[in-house]
This record gives structure tokens, sequence and C-alpha cells, in this order.
């Protein structure tokens, strides 16, 4: 039977956290992605909520698809750091999109749902992956395996808690959103370095 090593326990418990505040954290950065385009109108909200919802889900669905052996620690990984790269991108993006987004479509519900999906479905869909994968990682028996999923899911959820709050309430009105794109990049990346160390291993 497998065992899993302390440091790696607490990298994945670690990286929950912090990948449950980014990806909550980015929701709300997407709002001031598309209000100057499409307004902050109950609709957009709909429309942001939905696609982080629809990420989730195929992120679930993803991760449950996967075969035994990639459930690991450098899955989740290289998931993160796909997700990294594409918000990395998303400053430089989201202005000529939006754009075009509104003067092919206009503001109404297609458009606000085309311009959302655009922006979060890839890396949300990728951060969904992690707590179904972390969550097969730590199980070691079937009788562990409510504890472990309540654990993992209970720490990512206080993490989208934090990063809805510090997003919302200390990150956009001190640097503004391109620059919290590019930290909430580089937190992805150093939560993905930690996964790729030599202790993102099991024991036997």
């Amino acid at each position: 039977m497998t065992s899993v090593s302390r440091v790696l326990l607490l990298s994945i418990y670690f990286c929950a956290f912090v990948v449950g505040g980014v990806l909550m954290g980015f929701e709300m950065l997407g709002s001031r992605y598309l209000f100057p385009y499409f307004g902050g109108s109950i609709g957009t909200w709909a429309s942001l909520i939905s696609t982080v919802l629809c990420a989730l889900a195929i992120g679930y669905f993803g991760a449950s698809a996967l075969d035994d052996r990639l459930r690991t620690p450098r899955t989740i990984a290289l998931a993160i750091l796909i997700a990294a790269a594409y918000l990395a991108f998303v400053p430089l993006l989201a202005d000529p999109v939006m754009s075009g987004i509104l003067e092919s479509l206009g503001d109404g519900p297609t458009a606000t749902l085309l311009a959302s999906t655009a922006l979060l479905l890839v890396p949300l869909s990728l951060l969904g992956t992690f707590s179904p994968i972390a969550v097969a990682i730590l199980t070691r028996t079937a009788a562990e395996a409510g504890r472990v999923s309540g654990l993992v899911y209970g720490v990512s959820t206080i993490g989208n808690v934090v990063g809805t709050l510090f997003t919302t309430f200390t990150l956009i009105p001190t640097i503004g959103s391109r620059s919290i794109t590019y930290v909430f990049a580089i937190v992805l990346a150093c939560c993905a370095g930690i996964l790729f160390l030599p202790a993102g291993k099991r024991t036997f």
C-alpha cells in the first residue's frame, strides 16, 4: 500500500488553499475585464458565474476520466502551470478579444457569455482538476475517502473565500487588474513548482 509523505501532504493542502484563492480571485478580476465593454449588469454577473461553474464541472469530469496512473502531483502541477501561462497572456489579449466580441455580437447575453468563456473557461477548467486529483493522491483506503475529500474541498473553499475578499477589497483598489493577473500567474507557477519537486511523490 502506498503512503503519502508529510511534505507532499502539506504541499497539496497549501496548494489547495492557494489555487482556491486564485480561482475565485480571478473570477472577481474577470468582472473588471468585462465591465468596460459589457457593463456591470446582473446579466454580466450571471455569465461570469455560469462560466466558472461550467469550468469547474469540466475540471471535475476531466479529472475523473483520467487513468489512475495519471492522478499524480505532476499532473496537477502541469495543469496549474498551463493555467498560469494562460493568465500571463490575458492582460495582453483581453482588450482586443473583448472589443472584437462587442463589435461583432453587441453586448447581449451571447456576447457576455462568449467573453466570459474566452476569459475564464480554460484556466479555471485546468484549476478545477486540482481537488479531485488531490483527493485521489491522498486517499490510501476507502475508509479515508470521505475525510480526505472533505479536507481538500474544505481547504480549497476557504481559499475561495480569502481569494474573493482579498482580491476585491485589497488587490483591485491597490495594484489594478492587469498587475493582479500577472501576480496570479506567478503564484500559480510557484505552486506548480512545489508539486514538481521530488517531494511530490508517494513513498512505499
